[in-house]
Order: C-alpha cells, then structure tokens, then sequence
C-alpha cells in the first residue's frame, strides 16, 4: 500500500489528513505574529522617544542668547533650495513697541501664563463642544514650539496635542525675554523673510530698531497670515487692526512688564 493513503470501506484509497501538524503550524504562525508586533511595537516606542528628546534638548542648547536657532520652514526652504533672508538681531535691538504690539496682537496673556493660556483653551473648548466656530488659542510660545520643532500642516490636531506639553516645558526652561527673541527672530513676515530684521528692512526699509508705532502695529497684525497680508502695503482692514493694536500698545503696560 502506497505511503499516505488507507483503502476506504469502497475499496477507494484516501488522502490521510495531518490535522495535527497544520494545528501546530497555526499556532506556531500566530506565536511568529505577536514576536512581530511587539518587536514593531518597541521599535516605535523608541523611536517617539528618540523624537521627544530632541527638543528637550534643543531647548537646553538654545538658552545662551549667542545661540541663533532656526524654523523648520526655514529647514524646508533649505532643503528645496528656495533660500531665505534671516538676519538674526537681540532683543536689545529691536523697538520695544515692536515686541509690545505682537504681545497685544498675539497673545495678550504672554507674560502671566505658563506657556499656554488656559483660560483661552477652555474657551475653545466649550466652543467646541457647542459645535460653534472654534478661535485660535495659540500662545507666543506654542508658536514658538511649532515653529521650531513642528510642523504647520497636515495633523494639525496632533501636532495641538505634543504643542502643548512642549509649550509648557519650554516656558519653564526659558525665560520670557529669550522666548520672545527667538520668535521675533523666527516668525515668518513673508515669502522666504523669517525674523524682525529681515521684515523691517524688506517691508519698511529701516533696522528693526528704528521701526515706528504704525510700521509695528502692521507688522504685528500681519503675524497670523503673512503671505496674504502685506504690511506695506495694506488693506482698509488691515489698517484698521493696526490703529487697535497702535492704540493697545501704548496702553499695555504690566501686560508686557515681563520683557523690562
């Protein structure tokens, strides 16, 4: 009689089934999967780890005011050869109504809150959850965060999620003053023209010190969609959140009490 093969009750031969073997070889197969997932699973845990670390670090490495750091949009235009214009200039150097009117446009909470401004995320939240149109919570320092570590688009929502706890812990190494430099030195005023310096030369053609109440006012209003605003050149609604924030500026007071 052939090997593998048994007469039946017809004389017929049959096959001879291993179920055996191929319960072992399932099982054995599933074992194989679960080592793979977890080993995936590590894999991944140590590569988030790896990318929360390097703004830990970079935080720490950008403290000394002689350190200059850049945006990743300026990474970008980097690597696609588009090329920038950068100018890096100290705080010292900068109009002070300069730093007052992005306060007053931007975040008017900068010097009380600790990096992200709870009272504005509730707000947010609640409007949310309404189903009404949500308004931007971002503070100086979320901006800050995104600029230099993060990106702008898409994931917008996940990137809101590692913004926050970064926000925080950078406003708890850095002081406020260097905080509001580096931002001044890496917010974008326009295509390819990161940082004050370069915006008030390109924009006005005066050192960033030299910059008047009006030409800060416009610069300050055009921070949330530079590419479309030009503040040279601006708009009857531009200029009308100009004089608002002209007007803020001069007032501000203990509200910008934390860059003195």
């Amino acid at each position: 009689m052939p090997e593998g093969a048994r007469h039946g009750w017809d004389g017929l031969t049959e096959p001879i089934v291993e179920h055996g073997s191929e319960g072992l070889d399932m099982a054995r197969s599933r074992r194989l999967s679960r080592a793979s997932l977890r080993r995936i699973g590590r894999r991944c845990l140590v590569v988030a780890l790896v990318l929360a670390a390097i703004p830990v670090v970079l935080t720490f490495l950008y403290l000394p005011s002689f350190v200059h750091p850049i945006s990743t949009l300026m990474l970008k235009d980097l690597a696609t050869f588009s090329g920038y214009d950068r100018r890096w200039v100290s705080i010292d150097d900068v109009a002070p109504v300069l730093a007052h009117s992005v306060i007053m446009s931007e975040d008017g909470q900068f010097c009380f809150h600790r990096g992200v401004d709870l009272g504005e995320l509730r707000g947010v939240v609640d409007d949310a959850l309404a189903g009404e149109a949500t308004r931007g919570a971002s503070t100086i320092t979320m901006q800050t965060v995104k600029n230099l570590f993060l990106w702008s688009r898409p994931l917008g929502s996940v990137r809101k999620v590692v913004e926050l706890p970064l926000a925080v812990y950078f406003d708890a190494v850095m002081s406020k003053r260097r905080i509001m430099e580096i931002y001044l030195n890496i917010a974008e005023w326009g295509p390819g023209i990161y940082g004050i310096e370069a915006a008030a030369r390109h924009h006005f053609g005066v050192s960033a010190k030299q910059l008047s109440r009006r030409q800060a006012a416009l610069l300050a209003v055009s921070l949330p969609n530079p590419i479309a605003r030009n503040p040279a050149k601006p708009g009857p609604g531009l200029r009308r959140l100009a004089s608002l924030i002209e007007r803020r500026a001069s007032r501000s007071g203990a509200y910008v009490g934390c860059l003195d």
